[in-house]
């Protein structure tokens, strides 16, 4: 069985969801945030030298990274479900999509949660750091302007994996909530698998403080 080093409102959520997606049983090892610096706990980093979250473990394999474990459930235990087929340029788009979450996306995000909760700010940063937060965000939205998915009429593991960084864009981006990012949102967390994700691991919605 698969086995889940799951960390509270981090991006191992997205673990538990695909999992819950593609009716996978597993196993979760559950971690707590210590309550004043809401950093991982060091018992992280007997599974991972990085202390960081999601790790999973399926027989001999063991594996860190988000976009790479999404990659290899569905890749390895998927039975062609949430990916397009391989042949179709469909697949490239969405291997463009499990990558950008956190090899573009989530600089801004970080930058920005770094400065506004450890300080250092200063107005070329922010300037900087807002520009980016909307150039993100904007294209997330315009890719989703139709109102299905990032890759196609359905969901995918792309969806999984920025789901929870575009949230955070919307939010954090100066100006109004996009209301292609929102729909897109709402879809994906009326899904069933979504609500019995929090079940399992709780709410991902990070907490200040």
């Amino acid at each position: 069985m698969i086995r889940v080093h799951h960390l509270e409102q981090s991006r191992s959520f997205r673990v538990l969801w695909l999992l819950e997606e593609l009716g996978l049983p597993y196993e979760l090892v559950e971690y707590s945030r210590d309550p004043k610096t809401r950093l991982a706990p060091p018992e992280l980093e007997r599974v991972n030298a990085l202390g960081k979250s999601p790790v999973i473990e399926d027989g001999a394999v063991t594996l860190i990274e988000s976009g790479a474990i999404i990659d290899y459930l569905i890749r390895r235990r998927g039975g062609g479900r949430f990916a397009p087929d391989p042949a179709t340029a469909d697949y490239d788009r969405y291997q463009m999509w499990l990558h950008y979450a956190e090899g573009s996306a989530m600089l801004p995000v970080m930058l920005n949660l770094y400065v506004t909760t450890r300080g250092g700010e200063t107005p070329p940063l922010r300037a900087r750091i807002n520009d980016e937060l909307v150039r993100h965000r904007d294209y997330i939205a315009a890719a989703l302007a139709d109102g299905g998915y990032l890759v196609g009429p359905a969901p995918t593991g792309a969806d999984v994996n920025l789901a929870f960084v575009a949230e955070l864009l919307d939010a954090a981006a100066p100006g109004a909530a996009t209301p292609a990012i929102q729909d897109w949102l709402t879809r994906l967390k009326a899904r069933p698998a979504y609500r019995a994700a929090i079940e399992r691991g709780g709410d991902p919605a990070l907490r200040r403080g």
